[in-house]
């Protein structure tokens, strides 16, 4: 019997490969499953580049047979070690599982909270904790030890898993590319391999879902592109779908999921952009993919991220520590809200909160703080969470009526109507709210609100008059109702509304929004309407039941733009140095780390750092790719055709998705004025990752297949021995950290400084 052989065939990286099959060996013919078998005397034999024979082992037959299933299948496995090795091994809060263990631990108990990202991330969290059957009691404050009820190594594993499927997604992503094999395996195996990508995953965060749903995202649009020339089938309507849900989802967990979403919405444009210059397309046609493209990849994930909030306001059915945060109404419904036993009709007399109606507005504040400038009388703010500094009570006028007119006499009291002149009295400290023509503090072209005198000491700039806008649910405009009113309150002599438009007042007005007088008289800026929401007043019987609706959409969108205002707020504080942000600028090379706990000899210590064998060849990448693009097109221009025609369009198409993917995910930080931290670059890097081997096979595609092996080889080593050598950083370094000072590579990574 002959021997057996396996026919190798140089692959052309820039063509989209034919897919082997494999047979036992057969002298007499190799036979194309597609056509028959060999009991088919019809069988079609094999075109020759796609003969390759199984070996005569058993085994190694079976791997060739699936090596498509194999090859993810053992890389996950691979990755789900890496991830899960010791996970438990430090038994304290770790960085900002401080945050998203006690967002989880919110979800157990159904309380409300508020937070700047989308709930899906959190709502998994909150997942991970009841599987591991965590009952939400703990107050995960960092650097405190878990108790011994909280399966924190749970947690941490339900966590690393979405980690873990970066891997088997780079390979398979890579191969969507036309990517060989062992560039693939090299694309999995840097991700498999990187020392940040491996720390990150390994705590109860929010960037293991973030990554895997964008890296997702990237692989249903590779598989989707692969499709174009089917269209309309089940295949392409699947992996437009699909492309569809997994944007949804990463918008669903943090907001920059919208960088993913522009690169799809690129690609897409340049697809319909292709069609319409295709003269052969019926119209009909064209309109469908147009239709396609809109139900799929806007409606599906607009649907996904609605359908994140409705679940989040579905399990958060109870009162909690983010209820100051959503409209009053909203907070009526919660279970447990004070608001039940809220008198209906407001009255002179009466105790209150007023919230200002704007999206990300606060109730209105004040404390004994004075201004720093100004008149310097005391501060009037607004406040996002609930104090008795924010309770007012509402009094005659000044100077108006008789003060008697306004007493109740006989149970009877008289209520605050449309047109009213009121004053309203600061109960803790006194004051009164009052306004006068003194530039505010920042919004200098407003006057300022300031609390000033007391019952018996004041002027007629204490005087507010009432306008009501309408009323939420009920249809007359004659009364002020608690929590479904919105009205203004317009200043009887500077004739200016009172308002609060999300400016945040410097430290030494603790980061809270500053009140202004608005000269422009908008009244129809939300910012200077108000509502009633806490309301005491013992002369008045509680709302009937049922009194108070509030209305999914517009809870979503108020909540939304809360997020969005709290968001823009998250700037770096002169005041107070931050020794775990960083600047973008770090990035790319992997210039500086990030201290996930404390540094204590006693304390088991983690280094968030990229692997340098990893990130250093990333960054070079794009760079080597610009450069490459630039020397194409200039020969091309003499030209000079280096590449055919289908080797150019995959060489721009691979490079193109993979560049823009960077740098969208990328620059836009380079722009924010938001604090920043090394881990907003890790989405970025992925996309760099996969631009290595790509490049790699790219120009060693002329080269022998032993030289091809060689320059692999040495990437594959290199990414594998610095990992070795780094891997405590991400496990745990336990003792004195000088016992680490030689991975001190850059002077720029304080590993090793106390």
């Amino acid at each position: 019997m002959e021997n057996l052989k396996r026919r190798h065939i140089t692959p052309d990286v820039h063509q989209q490969p034919s897919p082997p099959v494999y047979e036992q060996y057969n002298p007499a013919t190799l036979i194309d499953h597609n056509y028959g078998d060999e009991k088919n005397k019809f069988a079609k034999p094999l075109p020759p580049q796609q003969r390759v024979v199984y070996s005569s082992n058993k085994y190694i037959a079976f791997c060739q047979k699936y090596h498509r299933a194999l090859i993810p299948a053992g890389l996950t496995l691979l990755a789900f070690w890496t991830r899960f090795r010791q996970i438990g091994l430090s038994n304290i809060v770790v960085w900002d599982e401080a945050h998203f263990g006690k967002f989880g631990s919110h979800y157990l108990k159904n309380e409300f909270y508020f937070d700047v990202h989308p709930p899906l991330g959190k709502m998994l969290v909150g997942l991970s904790g009841w599987l591991s059957g965590y009952n939400g009691s703990f107050a995960f404050e960092s650097g405190h030890k878990y108790p011994e009820d909280v399966n924190y190594t749970g947690m941490r594993i339900f966590n690393a898993f979405w980690g873990a499927l970066l891997v088997p997604l780079a390979y398979l992503t890579a191969r969507q590319f036309k990517m060989s094999q062992r560039a693939s395996i090299l694309a999995a195996t840097m991700v498999l391999l990187d020392t940040a990508y491996l720390c990150i995953s390994r705590f109860i965060l929010l960037d293991s879902m973030l990554m895997f749903f964008t890296c997702l995202s990237l692989y249903c649009m590779t598989v989707f592109n692969n499709c174009k020339n089917e269209p309309f089938s089940e295949n392409w309507w699947l992996w437009l779908g699909m492309t569809g849900f997994s944007l949804g989802c990463v918008l669903s967990v943090k907001w920059v999921g919208l960088f993913v979403i522009a690169l799809v919405g690129l690609n897409t444009i340049e697809d319909l952009w292709e069609m319409l210059g295709d003269v052969q397309m019926p119209k009909k046609t064209y309109a469908a993919h147009w239709l396609a493209r809109a139900v799929c990849l806007i409606c599906i994930p607009t649907l996904v991220y609605l359908f994140s909030f409705a679940m989040h306001f579905l399990v958060l059915y109870r009162s909690g520590p983010g209820d100051a945060q959503m409209s009053s109404l909203f907070q009526a419904r919660l279970a447990g809200n004070s608001f039940e036993r809220n008198p209906l009709d407001l009255a002179y007399g009466s105790k209150l909160t007023i919230k200002n109606y704007g999206y990300g507005g606060g109730l209105l504040h004040s404390h004994v703080q004075t201004f720093p400038e100004g008149s310097k009388q005391q501060q009037v703010t607004c406040y996002h969470y609930k104090d008795d500094n924010n309770h007012w009570i509402i009094r005659p006028p000044r100077v108006i009526g008789n003060p008697q007119d306004y007493e109740p006499e006989n149970g009877n009291v008289r209520f605050v109507k449309d047109g009213d002149v009121i004053r309203l009295i600061h109960p803790p400290t006194g004051r009164n709210l009052h306004s006068h023509p003194i530039a505010a503090p920042i919004t200098s072209g407003q006057w300022e609100v300031s609390a000033y005198g007391n019952e018996t000491v004041g002027d007629i700039q204490d005087n507010w008059k009432v306008e009501i806008v309408d009323d939420l649910v009920y249809k007359d405009k004659e009364r002020v109702r608690s929590l479904t009113t919105r009205f203004r309150l317009r200043h009887t002599q500077l004739n200016c509304l009172l308002s609060a438009n999300n400016v945040v007042l410097p430290q030494w007005g603790f980061k809270q929004i500053e009140v202004t007088c608005d000269k422009r008289n908008r009244e129809n800026d939300p910012h200077t309407w108000w509502n009633v929401e806490e309301h005491y007043n013992d002369n008045l019987p509680p709302a009937p039941k049922n009194a108070y609706k509030s209305k999914f959409l517009h809870d979503f969108w108020h909540l939304n733009v809360a997020m969005w205002t709290s968001n823009n707020a998250l700037i770096p504080d002169p005041d107070k140095e931050d020794i775990l942000s960083s600047t973008p600028s770090e990035w790319p090379l992997a210039s500086v780390g990030l201290r996930m706990c404390g540094w204590g000899d006693d304390i088991i210590k983690y280094y968030l750092l990229g692997n340098p064998a990893v990130w250093w060849p990333a960054f070079a990448s794009l760079l080597v790719f610009l450069a490459s693009a630039g020397f194409y097109l200039a020969r091309m221009q003499r030209k000079i055709h280096d590449l055919s025609n289908a080797q150019w369009d995959h060489f721009l198409y691979v490079g193109k998705t993979l560049f823009l993917g960077w740098f969208l995910h990328y620059i836009p930080f380079c722009i924010m004025g938001r604090v920043t931290y090394l881990h907003h670059y890790f989405p970025a890097l992925y996309f760099s990752i996969l631009m290595v081997p790509f490049l790699l096979e790219h120009w060693t595609a002329k080269m022998s297949n032993r030289t091809q092996w060689i320059v692999f080889g040495i990437a594959y080593v290199s990414v594998i021995a610095v990992f070795i050598y780094f891997a405590p950083v991400a496990y745990g370094m336990s003792g004195p950290i000088s016992n680490y000072k030689g991975r001190r590579w850059l002077k720029s990574w304080n590993l090793v400084d106390k």
